[in-house]
Parts: structure tokens; C-alpha cells; sequence
């Protein structure tokens, strides 16, 4: 079973050490390139603050720090969860 919650992002870093290039052609090193990101969330359960880290894939829509985000955890465990925004 799931339970469904409201967390909060509270940091995104962006994995400079790790480029994709988009463009076949390029003019210059950081030309079409895009980089992955990794947030973390913080989310309460129960009165327990858990925090869970995601890593985005280059390309894909990066929540804002501060913003909300759906935490969808397992009850039994929920500490185990999964992002969606």
C-alpha cells in the first residue's frame, strides 16, 4: 500500500561533470549541451521529517527549489518513496 503526501524541494544541484550534447554540430565545448540535475525533498510522515534524493535526466523539467512536489511512500516503510511532480 501507498500513501501520498506533499513534500518540499529544498535544494537542486546540477551535475556539471556530466555533459550531453544535443546538437550534432557544435561551435564551441557548451554548445547544445544540457546536464542532469539531482534534487532533494524533505517529506513528513507521521511527525518524521525523511528527505529522499532524485536524479533528473538531462533534459527532462527541474522542480524549483521551494516548490512542491508528490511523495508517494510505502506505509509500512516510509522512508521507501517515490518523486512525482
Amino acid at each position: 500500500m501507498e500513501g501520498e503526501i506533499r513534500g518540499t524541494v529544498i535544494s537542486v544541484s546540477k551535475q556539471w561533470w556530466l555533459k550531453v550534447n544535443r546538437k550534432p554540430i557544435r561551435m564551441g565545448p557548451l554548445d547544445g549541451a544540457e546536464f542532469p540535475h539531482i534534487i532533494k525533498v524533505r517529506y513528513a510522515v507521521d511527525g518524521t521529517e525523511y528527505t529522499r534524493r532524485k536524479w533528473i535526466p538531462a533534459g527532462k523539467t527541474v522542480p524549483a527549489e521551494g516548490s512542491t512536489v508528490k511523495v508517494f511512500y510505502q506505509l509500512d516503510k516510509p522512508s521507501k518513496a517515490r518523486l512525482e511532480w
